[in-house]
C-alpha cells in the first residue's frame, strides 16, 4: 500500500488547481497549437497566479517555472552522480547552522520513514518498483468508477505497515531539536503518523493522512480503525453511514488537489525559515518540492539530506547523503551540545 496515499512523482498543476501528470502536460502542449482553447499547462501557471499576493502567489510562480522543467531535471538528476558535498565535515557546519538559525523549517518525504519498515515508492524496493500495477490504486479516477481498484485499495490500507512502525531514531532526532527551540515546523509528505507518534507537534501534513477515512460525497471523517474494522466485517468496499458514499483515507491521490489551507500553511513555514532542511524526498513530487524554491527566495539556505542525488543538490548549501537515521541523529547531538556548550 501506500501508493494510493501519496502524489505523484510526474505531477504538475493545472489551471483549475488539480494536479496533472507530466504525460498529459506533454500531450496538452501537442494539442496547443491545433486547439487555441487548450494552454500550456505548466506556464499556464504562472498566468493563472497573476494578481496573487505574498506566499501564495511566490509559491505559484516557483511551481509554474519548476513545473515546465521538471522533465528536464528529473532526467539529469537521474543520470547525475552527486553533486553536492558529502562528508562529516558539512554535518557539523549544518549542525553550526541549526544552532544559529531563526526559523527552520524541515520538509520529510518517504525516505526518513523506511528504517520504521515502511517502505518508499520508488527506491529499489519501493511500493511502485515492486509492484507497478499498485499506482493504480491512487487514481482517484479509477477509485471512483471501479469498484474493483476500491477493493484492492482497503485491503491495501488494511496491511498498511503503518498501523505497528515505530518512529525511528531520525524522527526521534527532529523531536529533540523541536523541544531544543531549534525546530519550527516539520512538513511532511508522508501519510503515516510517525512524526507525531514520536512526539513532534509542529507537523503540516501535505499529503494526508492515512489515520483517517473521508468520504467523497458528504466529507464525513472516520477513524480508519472504525471502517477497517467493517472491512474485516466482511464489507470489501464499506460505504460512508451518513449518505452511503465512496470513502477512501484522507490522502491525496493522483487528480486530487491539495487542500489549500495546509498547503497555505506550508508555504508560510517555508517561506518564513532562514534554515530549510529537506529530509528523504527526491524533491521531484509537486507542490512539496517547490517549497525549496519558495525558501531560498526568502533567503534562506536549503540542506539536502537524501540518498540520492535531487533537483535541488546544486541549489543547496549542503548535500548529505549518508544514511538518515545516522545524519539526523548526528545533526541533533552535534547542535544540541554546540548550544549547551
Amino acid at each position: 500500500m501506500p501508493k494510493d496515499e501519496a502524489s505523484s512523482d510526474d505531477s504538475v498543476t493545472q489551471s483549475d488547481g488539480t494536479w496533472a501528470s507530466a504525460k498529459d502536460r506533454v500531450a496538452v502542449t501537442r494539442r496547443r497549437d491545433h486547439d487555441p482553447r487548450v494552454h500550456d499547462v505548466a506556464r499556464g501557471r504562472a498566468r493563472w497566479c497573476t494578481g496573487l499576493a505574498g506566499a501564495w502567489g511566490t509559491y505559484c510562480r516557483s511551481m509554474a517555472e519548476a513545473g515546465a522543467d521538471s522533465i528536464n531535471q528529473r532526467s539529469t538528476s537521474q543520470g547525475s552522480t552527486d553533486r553536492g558535498t558529502v562528508d562529516r565535515d558539512r554535518t557539523d557546519q549544518v549542525a553550526v547552522w541549526l544552532r544559529d538559525a531563526r526559523t527552520v523549517t524541515v520538509l520529510t518525504g518517504a525516505g526518513i520513514s523506511t528504517d520504521s519498515g515502511i517502505p518508499d515508492f520508488r527506491g529499489p524496493r519501493g511500493v511502485w518498483t515492486t509492484n507497478p500495477a499498485a499506482e493504480r490504486l491512487s487514481n482517484i479516477a479509477d477509485y471512483l468508477a471501479d469498484p474493483a481498484v476500491r477493493v484492492e485499495a482497503w485491503k491495501s490500507r488494511r496491511d498498511h505497515p503503518a498501523w505497528t512502525a515505530r518512529p525511528n531514531r531520525a524522527h526521534e532526532a527532529l523531536v529533540r531539536l523541536e523541544r531544543a527551540g531549534l525546530i519550527h515546523t516539520v512538513v511532511t509528505q508522508n501519510i503515516d503518523g510517525l512524526h507525531q507518534k514520536a512526539g513532534s507537534t509542529r507537523v503540516v501534513e501535505l499529503h494526508g493522512t492515512v489515520w483517517w477515512a473521508v468520504c467523497l460525497e458528504c466529507g464525513l471523517r472516520t477513524p480508519m480503525a472504525d471502517v477497517l474494522a467493517r472491512v474485516d466485517a466482511g464489507e470489501p468496499d464499506p460505504r460512508c453511514l451518513s449518505c452511503g458514499g465512496i470513502q477512501k483515507s484522507a490522502t491525496i491521490s493522483f487528480g486530487q488537489p491539495l487542500d489549500r489551507d495546509v498547503l497555505a500553511q506550508a508555504v508560510r513555514a517555508a517561506e518564513e525559515s532562514d534554515l530549510f532542511l529537506a529530509v528523504g524526498t527526491s524533491l521531484t513530487v509537486y507542490p512539496a518540492a517547490g517549497l525549496c524554491d519558495v525558501a531560498l527566495e526568502a533567503g534562506a539556505r536549503l540542506v539536502v539530506i537524501n540518498g540520492q542525488p535531487t533537483p535541488y543538490d546544486e541549489k543547496a548549501a549542503a548535500v548529505l547523503r549518508d544514511p538518515i537515521g545516522e545524519v539526523l541523529p548526528r545533526l541533533a547531538d552535534a547542535a544540541l551540545g554546540e548550544a549547551r556548550a
